[in-house]
Order: C-alpha cells, then sequence, then structure tokens
C-alpha cells in the first residue's frame, strides 16, 4: 500500500517536470528564430523590392503665342460730352427735344422768351440804316465841297457805333437759344416749359455716344513701351463674353506722383453699338505682336534668393526609374498659370508641378504619379469693333 502511493507521487513528481521543461523550451527567447528566419528574410526582400520612389505630378514644356500685354481697369467716356447750360437768365417757352432723342448739330434743343432782345434787335437796325444813310450823305457832300471832313468822320463814327450795336442785340437773342453743339443723343432733361432760369443752370447733358474712350493707368514702369497706334482689348462687366477693339489715343506725359502710374486713354467705335459712357471696363494694353515662347505651369517654378529653378525628369542611368534633376531657368512673361521659360529647358521636357517636398537630392529616382495634358493654347477672344 505504502508502496503504491509512492510511486504515484514519482510519477506526479516527473509528470509536473516534463511539462515545465516543455513549457521552457517552447517560450525561450528566439524560440522558432531558425525556422522563420528564411520566412523573415523573404519578407525583407520583398519590402525591399517594393519599396517606390517617391511620386510626383508632371507637365511638359510646351510652345504657345504669348503678347507683351498689361491689365488695368478704366472707365468708358463718351468722345464728346457736355452739359447744356444758359449763359443769360430767362424763362423757359419752347423745349425741342425728347428725352433720350438724338440731335443734330445747330439743332435748336430749348427756346428763352425773346420778346425784348428780339425788340432790341429791330430797333438796333433801324438805327444802323440811318447811320448808313448819313454816311453815304456825307461822302457825296465832301465829294462836292459842301461839308468839311469833320463831317465826314462823325458820321463814320456813328456807323460802327450802330453796328456794334446790332451785333450786342443779335447776340443776345442768340444767347436765349440753346443749340446743340454736335451730333449726339440727349439726356433727361431737368427742366419745363415755364421754368425761369438762371444763367449757369444744368438742362440737359448731351453724349456723343458713336465713339467712346476708355481711361486706364498703368505702372510708371510701361511708360518707355506706350505708344499711341497701339491696341488694347476691351473686355466689359455689363457684357460678358465680349471683346471690343480700343486703339491708345493720348498718353499723359506726366507721371502721377501720389501712385506712380501714367494715364492713358484710348478710343471705341461704337455707332450702333451696346457701349454706354461710364461701364466699367477691364483693359489689356498690348506692347506687340505675339511671339512663339517656351511655357510651363507656374507651379514648376522653384523660386530661390534672386533666381528660379526647375526639377525636370530625365531617364534614370542603367535602366533606372526616372530621375529628378535640378535645372535653372530664366523667365518671362505670365500668362493665366503658365510663365515664359526663356532658357534652361527645350520643348517637350518633363518638369515636377507637385511633390517637389519630397525630392531631398538632385538624381533623385521619382515616380510619376499624374501626367498633366497639355491644354490647347488660349484662343484669342473674338473682337467687335474697329478701333478709332
Amino acid at each position: 500500500m505504502a508502496s503504491s502511493r509512492t510511486a504515484t507521487w514519482i510519477l506526479a513528481a516527473l509528470g509536473l517536470v516534463a511539462a515545465g521543461t516543455a513549457a521552457w523550451w517552447l517560450q525561450r527567447p528566439g524560440a522558432g528564430t531558425q525556422a522563420a528566419a528564411p520566412a523573415q528574410v523573404a519578407q525583407g526582400q520583398g519590402k525591399a523590392a517594393g519599396a517606390q520612389a517617391p511620386g510626383v505630378e508632371a507637365a511638359a514644356v510646351r510652345r504657345m503665342a504669348l503678347s507683351d500685354e498689361a491689365q488695368a481697369v478704366g472707365s468708358l467716356r463718351s468722345r464728346r460730352s457736355v452739359v447744356l447750360r444758359p449763359e443769360v437768365s430767362g424763362r423757359v417757352t419752347h423745349i425741342h427735344l425728347r428725352d433720350g432723342a438724338r440731335v443734330r448739330q445747330g439743332q435748336v434743343l430749348v427756346q428763352f422768351d425773346d420778346q425784348l432782345p428780339r425788340a432790341q434787335v429791330q430797333q438796333a437796325r433801324a438805327e444802323l440804316s440811318i447811320a448808313q444813310a448819313n454816311h453815304q450823305r456825307n461822302q457825296e457832300l465832301v465829294a462836292q465841297g459842301f461839308v468839311s471832313q469833320r463831317s465826314l468822320d462823325e458820321s463814320a463814327a456813328s456807323l460802327q457805333v450802330a453796328q456794334a450795336k446790332l451785333a450786342l442785340a443779335e447776340a443776345t437773342l442768340a444767347r436765349l437759344r440753346i443749340v446743340a453743339p454736335f451730333d449726339g443723343v440727349a439726356g433727361i432733361r431737368n427742366v419745363h416749359v415755364g421754368d425761369y432760369l438762371k444763367d449757369g443752370a444744368d438742362i440737359v447733358n448731351l453724349e456723343d455716344i458713336d465713339g467712346m474712350v476708355v481711361d486706364f493707368r498703368l505702372p510708371e514702369r510701361y511708360q518707355t513701351l506706350l505708344r499711341t497706334g497701339q491696341r488694347a482689348r476691351v473686355e466689359l462687366d455689363a457684357l460678358p463674353g465680349q471683346t471690343f477693339e480700343a486703339q491708345v489715343l493720348a498718353v499723359d506725359p506726366q507721371i502721377d506722383a501720389n501712385g506712380r502710374s501714367v494715364a492713358v486713354r484710348a478710343g471705341l467705335d461704337n455707332r450702333g453699338g451696346p457701349l454706354r459712357p461710364g461701364m466699367f471696363a477691364r483693359v489689356t494694353a498690348v506692347f506687340g505682336a505675339p511671339v512663339q515662347a517656351l511655357v510651363v505651369p507656374e507651379a514648376a517654378i522653384v523660386p530661390q534668393g534672386a533666381g528660379n529653378w526647375v526639377w525636370r525628369l530625365e531617364p534614370g542611368a542603367a535602366g533606372q526609374d526616372t530621375v529628378a534633376r535640378r535645372v535653372d531657368v530664366q523667365l518671362g512673361l505670365r500668362r493665366a498659370g503658365l510663365v515664359e521659360v526663356r532658357s534652361g529647358l527645350a520643348e517637350g521636357d518633363q518638369v515636377v508641378t507637385a511633390g517637389h517636398q519630397r525630392l531631398q537630392r538632385d538624381g533623385a529616382p521619382v515616380r510619376i504619379v499624374m501626367q498633366q495634358p497639355q491644354a490647347a493654347a488660349p484662343a484669342a477672344p473674338a473682337s467687335q469693333g474697329a478701333a478709332r
């Protein structure tokens, strides 16, 4: 009995020792390293093989027509504009125009009460007639020796006074008629028949809208490029989608000391057109004929100090992936997200437009994740009207 119990205890102790040994063997550091080593090596090799170069976006250098231009804003004005005002006081008796109607040069627009001036004109004409008769009679008498030369001189002076009085009366009468100084379109009048107006009171504005001018300002650095006769394009917010041709008429010789800008006036032909004075205009002054230039997106340019450079993509050596090379460039004109490159690149070269921060060194391999399409050169807007 005692021996069987002892054997049982011995077997239990051996089982515990065997279990502990097995647990220690399985949980020891580096367990299964040798078995897993080949798998880990294969996995590491796979990661190294699958490691990718930094991704960038690229665009091709292309050629397009560019012209040297400058943009500004201005306002349209009539070629000729005037506010009609009387030179003398008087009461309005007739109004010979309708609001917004076309009028001709010399047409009587407003008539003032002229009864008294017309009577003065008749009186001056009668006095002139008497003075002329007296002077003619004195000339005959002097020729016959019946009167002295003094009498002839006095009659000549009286004739001149009568002529001056008639001219004064006629001028006063003429000032009571308001006439159109040029062909144009009348505005909205501010007077009615029966109104008594003092000299200088506003009656109506007259606009010659067959020809328009646009006044705008450009920075002083353009003053050496501005010439009369140059072309300009005018776009109006009130007429979207339409472009009008203008021609530079005058350049102010004085530079504005406050804004350091030069005033420019350009003319537009508006015969039968929709342009009206006071419209807000966006003006593009053209300084030269378009030239074929190499352009890249502005996003490709990396400024540094006083210079600029780009990352140009080139094929790697010995069959490697594409690599990025730093190239210094000289820039020129800028147009709508594009910039002219005057040196450093050739047509068809690929440049990085996004992902510059991932490029740490010159000649680093890269992966193109997006190729920007070559957009067509912007078409010249349709022009309406010839510059005058």
